[in-house]
């Protein structure tokens, strides 16, 4: 008996509104992703693969259609409902890296943690993950003391601090040189053979090696 997805969209429609122009971003996409699925989303730019992460991402709402996490309908959900999943299920990982310039890098990674739990339980844990991301020797440094692949290390273990079952990446290497964006790739097949669901947003063909499944968008609808 095939599993349930993990993740199910239907039908869902985004538009955004600048100033009287209309831009739709979304228009009816559905999409299933199973248990340990390593999917990416690509196309141009434009096409909807940032709205759609972010949809699926709890990140904002479709206009319409409907969004299943985890067997839980959470369309609907009200936003501290909505903040509780993102916080127990979900780790994300932005292309900026989005880390705070005047915390060290454990410190970056244990903030998701510290909103359920005291720094003493959870400091050892983001230890233990920055040291499996091969930063072991760097857990007390700042942001502008990392280099641009050890500061996406840094954002891809704060996205592990509460073991989500649900990793999202928006280009999570595109400000990264070669070497370092293997490593990242690397890092996230790694992840998934270890069990982690992963959703990453690319624009490079190489990159789409890694996943056993590609979602293609052009002009908010799936090709």
């Amino acid at each position: 008996m095939p599993s349930k997805p993990i993740i199910a969209v239907t039908k869902i429609s985004k538009t955004y509104h600048l100033g009287d122009v209309r831009v739709p971003a979304l228009r009816d996409v559905s999409v299933a992703v199973q248990p340990k699925d390593f999917l990416v989303i690509t196309g141009r730019n434009g096409s909807g693969k940032s709205t759609l992460l972010r949809q699926i991402g709890l990140l904002d709402r479709p206009d319409q259609g409907t969004i299943t996490l985890l067997g839980k309908e959470v369309t609907a959900l009200k936003e501290r409902q909505r903040t509780q999943i993102r916080l127990q299920h979900i780790g994300y990982i932005f292309q900026e890296y989005a880390l705070i310039a005047e915390l060290t890098a454990v410190e970056n990674v244990m903030l998701p943690a510290l909103m359920q739990e005291p720094a003493r339980v959870c400091r050892p844990r983001a230890i233990a993950i920055l040291q499996k991301v091969g930063l072991g020797k760097k857990l007390k440094n700042l942001p502008r003391q990392l280099s641009g692949g050890e500061q996406q290390k840094v954002a891809i273990a704060r996205a592990l601090i509460n073991d989500p079952e649900v990793i999202f990446a928006d280009e999570p290497t595109a400000n990264l040189d070669t070497v370092a964006a293997r490593d990242v790739l690397e890092l996230f097949a790694q992840l998934n053979r270890e069990g982690h669901t992963i959703v990453m947003i690319t624009h490079e063909p190489d990159e789409q090696t890694y996943a056993n499944r590609i979602l293609t968008l052009s002009d908010g609808k799936v090709v």
